[in-house]
């Protein structure tokens, strides 16, 4: 299915994720030129650094806040064979290993600069450097996990509500089609619309970002765990969502049923 837009941002991640982070649109949460939702954007950094240290990516590419690796509305195929290829784009920008050697040699800079680790100190901590790779060819690298927004197109302004619904359908059908077992709201409008359709609880839930954020919601047939807005993050936003992951994903989050009962033999028979 492919919306009736000129341009739009697809999911993008692991169609067999257990885990589905989803956004309000690509002019409120990234992507628009690289067609990755989540990136381009000032917080995305942050953002994506502490999804790693919660375990639900394996990394990004360090240029994740202004990348434009891939064309929207595209697969990350069509895109690289569009610009040559990942490694040519690579070699053409030199890569960080020569401009290191230019500037002579990382180990001089760092000696000269007092050293990574103090570097990483001052600019407070290494977990962002880590988790990000400057010789990582995609932009996120999913495990896992899938990303959509609940309006794909990109909107010139503000989406209509009538815009939404019919954006709807292609979310819908997306996220029953990945079924991950984990939904991940990000921001107030995902939040409400996951409440809504995919849980019971949205007459008694308030909508308060700053209460919710990475608190865990029992849907019907999802677990929702919804994340505040990575634009409004507060000081200790991004910690308390690495370690509310780190807690979920220590646990049975599976949203499973064993119907080995009913069939021949003592073997578990497992279904979403």
């Amino acid at each position: 299915m492919r919306p009736d837009c000129q341009s739009f941002v697809p999911g993008y991640g692991d169609a067999n994720a257990d885990f589905h982070l989803v956004g309000d649109h690509p002019g409120v949460h990234g992507g628009i030129e690289s067609g990755v939702p989540f990136t381009e954007k000032s917080w995305s950094t942050t953002f994506l650094s502490a999804l790693s240290d919660g375990g639900l990516i394996a990394g990004f590419a360090r240029d994740v806040s202004s990348v434009a690796s891939a064309t929207p509305g595209t697969d990350a195929t069509e895109a690289e064979a569009a610009d040559g290829g990942s490694a040519e784009a690579e070699a053409a920008n030199r890569g960080s290993a020569e401009a290191e050697a230019a500037d002579g040699g990382s180990a001089e800079a760092e000696a000269a600069d007092g050293g990574s680790a103090e570097a990483e100190a001052v600019d407070g901590g290494s977990a962002e450097t880590e988790a990000a790779d400057a010789d990582a060819t995609d932009p996120i690298r999913t495990d896992r996990t899938y990303f959509s927004y609940l309006h794909m197109c990109v909107p010139d302004g503000t989406p209509t509500e009538e815009s939404y619904a019919d954006m709807e359908r292609f979310f819908d059908a997306e996220l029953r089609a990945i079924a991950a077992h984990v939904l991940l709201p990000v921001g107030a409008r995902a939040t409400e619309h996951v409440l809504e359709q995919y849980t019971a609880r949205a007459w008694k839930t308030d909508v308060d970002m700053d209460a919710l954020h990475g608190e865990e919601i029992l849907g019907s047939g999802w677990l929702v765990l919804p994340i505040k807005d990575p634009a409004e993050w507060d000081a200790d936003d991004a910690d308390h969502l690495v370690a509310s992951l780190r807690t979920l994903r220590s646990t049975d989050y599976r949203r499973e049923s064993d119907l080995g009962r009913f069939v021949a033999g003592s073997d578990p028979y497992l279904v979403r």
